[in-house]
């Protein structure tokens, strides 16, 4: 049983022979939208819908907030005389839209953790190539393929991270206390450890730092830059700590002229490739080149896999348009970020680089000390909360841990603490973030509406309607194109985004709101239709008398042979 209305086709289809009226666009009236399916009458009315059964009305929730019916009655300015939904069944519970990276390490690199991590919440399971090595991280790769196999119902993406040009400290016999006040040196020589001299890492550290420099360790101590020879940079203390071996370094402002994918990198890159991870989180990008260098690799390669350029380096803000539109996501890495731009920045910048992903369509993760307290604490600060909420708020596609489950003493909490305070956002969000400026379609002069601009608004619209009925949405995918799209517009419920193509399902596991699901497709659209329902309501996620919003498009469309875009609101009935 369904009630269709063809967005993309402008017209409503009218199967009842009855004087059919035209939708004329956003923001103008309804001229007449009413038609009767088996004694169903549909109505795209307003945010809420009510349900009637033994002459009470029982309202539905699909934002925050219940309205009562007679309430209803304007939707983006989109207006109709049709009465609400009746006998609908719409989905109850709440899903988490935001989704989950967790970094895998000692605390988590077993097989029963990476179990309880999943069923925890994680989405996408993080490679540090910081740490470990191949043997280790290919026990991790094994096992959440492992998992992927036997969990059908489930998904969980591999993100492998490379190191970077990072410039660290070397190694020190024991740790050493640094106060306000002293001085300290840094070398250039191999092998130095006394109390006021440590090594470095990059021979060109010395050229890199100039007299009046600050440098920071691990963005928590700093020192100022008084001296240097040609081996030796002189400091003193500004803020002190415990320096101990291999410590991160930065100097404030600056981004070393280290290439952003070093040798080892590209030695991971090809241990990644080789094992078919599906993200690459590239370190200390600082301009498109080396985007455009490592999908020619890539290519070179035949391997389907997403660039996520980590914006961490001063020379990256910049740049920022350029990379994130060559690159295929981003990830606000904002320790090192914050290291290298006054700390005050760091909260504009990542509302920046979100509403930028945001308006490419490219997906964004937020990251770095999200629940860093939960490294060492059952339970976090309140800051930290807010932070998560804050990042929800702003768009963020998911969220990232680090330490917190890679060595963390509370892994499994600090995931539960993450998806709670994620879902309990996304619950009291408005659906007015769906009409943002970095989702707003915009308008074409002169009636030349290009393929993508018609993409666009149909979603619009499809969106709209199924937050106006509360629906679920479902859409089938071989490119994961659409359901992309879809998640870029924020509807209130889940997208179920059904592939035949078992690495865009994989791909689609990072996007907000979008609950990817591999079936083999029929040549018959009916077919495949019900056999989505089918899965869906086995799995809980709908039940008979459920209504959904069923989205067929594409450029090259499943089923027919030319481009075209439709939606519709069926009634689930078996």
């Amino acid at each position: 049983m369904a009630a269709a209305m063809e967005i993309g086709g402008i017209a409503l289809p009218n199967p009842t022979g009855r004087p059919g009226r035209t939708f004329l666009g956003t923001g103008r009236r309804w001229r007449s939208a009413r038609k009767d399916v088996v004694g169903t009458r549909l109505a795209v009315r307003a945010l809420m819908a009510a349900e009637k059964r033994d002459g009470r009305t029982v309202e539905v929730v699909t934002s925050d907030r219940p309205v009562n019916s007679d309430k209803l009655n304007v939707l983006h300015g989109i207006q109709s005389s049709v009465p609400i939904v009746e006998e609908a069944k719409l989905v109850t519970g709440f899903q988490r839209k935001t989704k989950i990276v967790c970094t895998i390490g000692p605390s988590t690199n077993t097989r029963e953790m990476i179990w309880k991590l999943a069923e925890a919440g994680m989405n996408v399971a993080r490679l540090n190539m910081s740490h470990g090595d191949h043997e280790s991280h290919q026990k991790i790769i094994n096992l959440v393929k492992e998992y992927n196999a036997q969990c059908k119902g489930n998904i969980i993406a591999i993100m492998l991270d490379t190191k970077g040009p990072e410039v660290r400290s070397g190694d020190l016999l024991r740790p050493v206390l640094l106060k306000e006040g002293q001085a300290f040196n840094f070398t250039i020589k191999i092998g130095v450890n006394s109390e006021d001299t440590v090594s470095v890492n990059y021979d060109d550290f010395v050229n890199d730092v100039e007299v009046g420099d600050v440098i920071l360790v691990d963005g928590m101590m700093s020192l100022a830059v008084k001296a240097k020879t040609h081996d030796v940079v002189n400091c003193k203390v500004i803020d002190g700590g415990e320096l101990k071996s291999r410590r991160h370094l930065n100097v404030r402002g600056k981004s070393a002229t280290l290439p952003s994918i070093t040798e080892k990198d590209w030695e991971d890159i090809k241990f990644g490739v080789d094992n078919q991870v599906d993200f690459f989180a590239v370190s200390f990008v600082k301009d498109a080149r080396v985007i455009h260098e490592l999908k020619e690799y890539l290519r070179s390669r035949n391997a389907d896999i997403h660039i996520i350029p980590k914006i961490e380096s001063a020379d990256s803000i910049p740049n920022l348009q350029a990379i994130i539109s060559a690159s295929d996501g981003a990830m606000v890495a904002r320790g090192d970020l914050g290291a290298e731009l006054p700390i005050e920045d760091v909260p504009s910048l990542q509302e920046e680089i979100i509403k930028t992903c945001r308006s490419m369509q490219k997906p964004v993760i937020v990251a770095t000390n999200m629940l860093e307290s939960m490294i060492n604490h059952p339970t976090p600060t309140r800051a930290e909360v807010s932070d998560i909420s804050i990042a929800v708020h702003e768009g963020a596609d998911a969220i990232m841990l680090s330490g917190e489950t890679a060595h963390g003493k509370y892994p499994l909490k600090a995931v539960k603490v993450m998806h709670n305070v994620a879902s309990k956002t996304e619950s009291v969000m408005s659906t007015d973030t769906l009409h943002s400026p970095a989702t707003a379609v915009q308008h074409v002069g002169g009636g030349d509406f290009s393929q993508g601009h018609m993409s666009a608004t149909f979603v619009l619209h499809a969106t709209t309607m199924a937050n106006a009925l509360g629906t679920p949405i479902i859409v089938f995918t071989q490119t994961g194109s659409m359901p992309i799209l879809l998640s870029h517009y924020r509807p209130s419920s889940t997208i179920f985004a059904f592939t035949n193509e078992e690495r865009v399902r994989q791909r689609l596991t990072l996007y907000q709101g979008v609950l990817p699901l591999y079936m083999q497709f029929s040549d018959d659209a009916e077919e495949t239709f019900s056999r989505a329902t089918r899965h869906l309501m086995n799995g809980g996620y709908l039940r008979k008398g459920d209504y959904v919003t069923l989205v067929k498009s594409g450029i090259s469309s499943i089923w027919t042979d030319d481009s075209t875009h439709h939606v519709e609101v069926r009634n689930i009935q078996d």
